[in-house]
């Protein structure tokens, strides 16, 4: 699934910037897989980033916790699953998703092989995403992280019990 031109994206963002995207916590949990990246300018990555970042199954994983989320980033491999997990929380109108991972865990066939925890981040330097767009027509979460880079995301769908 091809991303948004980053121009049209952008624009979109400042838009954002001036009346906020009034994204719900309730709107967020789910798998989200990385479908795109692009640079602080909006350049797409080197080629061949975002191929190799689907094919390592890398995932944003939201989950409810109270008024919070837990939080778990991860890529796969061979079997391999290399996962950070911590908590989230929402704070303004535009707004930022606020994390801090707690652990870092290493597993192969679903066997926990490493895992330890993590210092926190002093508070002026938790990570976030400042959260641009969710389509839920399209399944898509946009955000610009901490580090001035885009990541464009798709929900994956769940089956119906």
């Amino acid at each position: 699934m091809p991303g948004k031109p980053a121009a049209a994206l952008l624009a979109r963002e400042r838009e954002i910037r001036r009346g906020g995207s009034h994204i719900q916590i309730e709107a967020l949990p789910g798998c989200w897989m990385l479908q795109q990246t692009w640079s602080r300018s909006g350049d797409a990555p080197a080629p061949g980033t975002a191929t190799l970042l689907r094919w390592l199954q890398a995932s944003l994983i939201l989950k409810r916790c109270d008024q919070d989320l837990t939080i778990i980033n991860q890529v796969c491999l061979a079997g391999f699953k290399l996962q950070f997990s911590g908590s989230a929380n929402l704070k303004g109108s535009r707004p930022l998703l606020v994390f801090s991972f707690a652990s870092l865990e290493l597993s192969w066939s679903g066997q926990v092989l490493h895992r330890r925890s993590l210092p926190p981040p002093p508070p002026q330097r938790l990570p976030f995403f400042a959260l641009i767009e969710l389509n839920e027509q399209q399944g898509t979460l946009t955000a610009r992280g901490r580090g001035g880079g885009l990541a464009q995301w798709s929900r994956l769908k769940q089956d119906s019990p």
